[in-house]
């Protein structure tokens, strides 16, 4: 008896697939954050080794990004996101045995190498799906899928290793699961890249007519990501100490949290009529605000403005990467457009990991407390800085609109 051939899923249904396997591909790597903490009493390391954990997968995503960046132009964006879902199920079945610091490290190195290996691919296939076309609506496929991915990580693995059996394995496999179900539902995807070209690595390039901007985009969200580094690494730690618990769910929820909030600020600008330009210094703002609150959650020990911190800082997340994210796809120059992605990528990713390992530093010489808040006065610094560029570009735009000519 004959069997019927499978049939492809419409364009529309094939959007929603790919922006699902990056959901997927962000829960896989952030299933970790509130897990930290059980790591770090089992294996006994210190707050240095624990944020090298987390940020050993940005340093191994900037890598991945440069090599293969431009892979999917030649061999099809389907492969490559397949490849990178079954390099993401290899990073969580090294999760879900390891039993020391060093395989930990290897697991993230391998999760973070996924996600790079995709994070140039999807949104692209994403444009290529859209039914229309439209860049806008591909884009908010791309940020909730990454942002959605991020906040369901922590949130997942955070009640799973409070309430389930096998804490440090369950949310693994449950990852797993998802994996592999995104991976087969992707590979009946029909391939949208109708040519092919030339693979070479992805150079990080910016064109000197558009340094400033990119420079004052680029600290944008390296500022609001440093911030979110921080909620996906110590931020744990640092609410257990101040609220005397080792609630996984809870710890693993006030992550979430951030990002949740960062995905609702993402869909109002979409929705809305905020530019990017004005999107990014009051990301900032309320960035600052969120950062405040964190360090004033320590000596008041409350946990509402911890939950504060999540909320403001999570807007501002979500207002100041939308905000940059767009102002750079709108500098970019068409010929151009990949090797000033790359480069966006990498001093982001370069920007957070120095963040993450210098906090760890700073933990051990001096307490966690100290750390967050010399980390947070920092990065608050750069960010009032860096929304009085903006604000200050704002009217410096304005003046030559109404110069008369």
């Amino acid at each position: 008896m004959a069997v019927a051939p499978t049939r492809a899923p419409s364009r529309s249904a094939a959007f929603v697939i790919v922006a699902l396997a990056l959901f997927v591909l962000l829960l896989d790597g952030n299933l970790p954050t509130p897990l930290y903490a059980v790591y770090r009493e089992e294996f006994g390391f210190s707050g240095t080794t624990l944020t090298l954990i987390f940020a050993v997968y940005a340093i191994a995503l900037v890598p991945s990004l440069l090599v293969f960046g431009q892979l999917s132009d030649r061999v099809g964006r389907v492969p490559v996101i397949v490849g990178a879902l079954a390099v993401a199920a290899l990073g969580l079945v090294l999760l879900a045995v390891a039993h020391s610091t060093i395989e930990l490290l290897l697991a993230r190195a391998v999760q973070g190498a996924a996600l790079g290996a995709a994070v140039g691919t999807v949104p692209a296939a994403l444009v290529e799906l859209h039914p229309t076309g439209d860049h806008s609506r591909a884009a908010i496929g791309a940020v909730l899928g990454q942002s959605g991915g991020s906040a369901a990580g922590p949130l997942l693995a955070g009640a799973l290793a409070q309430w389930a059996p096998a804490p440090r394995q369950l949310s693994y496999l449950v990852g797993l699961a998802l994996t592999i179900v995104a991976a087969a539902a992707v590979l009946m995807v029909r391939e949208p890249r109708g040519e092919t070209g030339e693979w070479q690595i992805q150079r990080p390039s910016v064109p000197p007519e558009i340094r400033a901007a990119f420079a004052r985009a680029g600290m944008t969200c390296a500022a609001c990501w440093a911030v979110g580094a921080l909620f996906l690494s110590v931020v744990p730690s640092y609410a257990s100490k101040l609220l005397d618990t080792s609630n996984l769910a809870l710890l693993g929820a006030i992550s979430a949290t951030m990002l949740a909030m960062a995905c609702l600020a993402q869909v109002a600008c979409l929705r809305g009529s905020l530019t990017p330009r004005r999107a990014q210094p009051l990301g900032l703002a309320l960035l600052i605000a969120g950062i405040g609150a964190l360090i004033a959650a320590f000596p008041l020990h409350t946990l509402v403005l911890v939950l504060a911190a999540a909320l403001l800082a999570g807007s501002g997340l979500g207002f100041g990467y939308f905000g940059s994210q767009a102002e750079i796809n709108d500098l970019a120059p068409d010929e151009r457009r990949g090797e000033v992605t790359a480069a966006f990528i990498t001093f982001v990713y370069a920007s957070v990991s120095v963040t993450a390992i210098a906090t760890g530093l700073m933990s051990d010489a001096l307490s966690l407390s100290a750390a967050v808040a010399i980390t947070g006065t920092t990065v608050a610094s750069v960010a009032a800085v860096t929304a009085a560029w903006h604000v200050s570009s704002l009217r410096g735009g304005r003046r030559r609109a109404h110069r008369p000519e």
